[in-house]
């Protein structure tokens, strides 16, 4: 028993040795072929051309002209929106130096009839006929005053609608005081909007203005700087020359 115990270990150790020395190598070839396979491929990668000064210079400078380009059309824009700003304000200023004026002959005329008041208010018969004439005097004032601009056509509604103060029943002078101290009013309140609708212009105008000298700035220097350098220029001028002589006394093709 111990005899074919033995024999068989000396049969079956030399071919296991065999097993383990063929797959030893196998992994040793490819643990090979994969760390070789790198330096293979590594001098194709180092084939990828590397573009040179000149080239490099020339993008630069299209780069430089296209942002240059870009940044005056920008510029153009913005003067032309500062121009437009500009308009805009000198037109709101307008409207602001009228209506101090609507509203100063207005505050004239409450004046001279605040003065007036201190007069009696004549005396008149308190009948119904005398109501309906002043119903009728306040109506026809009010539309006049409508008809030029002077009341809006909420401030007509509340005469009309005897709202607000309005009395039909009131004097025809009391009446005329009321009307002219509503109109007053009104003129202040349109001059106050025009006040502020021509600063509110004049901010727009004056950021439009600091953002067009801006981009007037930049388009300048963007410009200066897309200017080819004279070396750059130079050789830009003498490449046609020293094309032109390798073609002059380039050898003919046999046949």
């Amino acid at each position: 028993m111990e005899t074919v115990v033995f024999y068989q270990f000396l049969t079956e150790v030399p071919q296991a040795a065999a097993i383990w020395s063929a797959l030893f190598l196998l992994a040793l070839t490819v643990l090979a072929v994969l760390v070789a396979r790198p330096e293979r491929d590594a001098p194709e990668q180092g084939h990828v051309p590397t573009p040179t000064a000149r080239e490099t210079a020339a993008a630069e400078s299209a780069d430089l002209r296209r942002y240059a380009e870009e940044v005056a059309v920008a510029a153009a824009r913005a003067a032309r929106t500062a121009r437009r700003r500009r308009a805009d304000w000198l037109v709101a200023q307008d409207e602001a130096q009228r209506a101090w004026t609507a509203y100063d002959e207005a505050d004239t005329a409450a004046r001279r009839v605040a003065t007036a008041g201190a007069l009696p208010t004549p005396r008149t018969p308190h009948t119904p006929a005398e109501y309906a004439a002043r119903e009728r005097y306040l109506h026809r004032a009010a539309m006049a005053a409508h008809w030029r601009e002077e009341l809006t056509m909420a401030q007509l509604a509340d005469v009309f609608g005897h709202r607000r103060g309005w009395d039909p029943r009131r004097h025809p002078v009391e009446q005329e005081t009321l009307l002219i101290r509503a109109i007053r009013d009104a003129r202040l309140a349109e001059h106050r909007t025009a006040v502020e609708r021509e600063r509110s212009a004049w901010r727009d105008a004056e950021v439009a203005a600091e953002s067009a000298r801006a981009l007037a700035e930049e388009a300048y220097a963007a410009a200066v700087r897309s200017r080819p350098s004279p070396a750059l220029a130079r050789q830009t001028a003498t490449r046609p020359s020293r094309a032109a002589v390798v073609a002059r006394w380039r050898p003919a093709r046999a046949g």
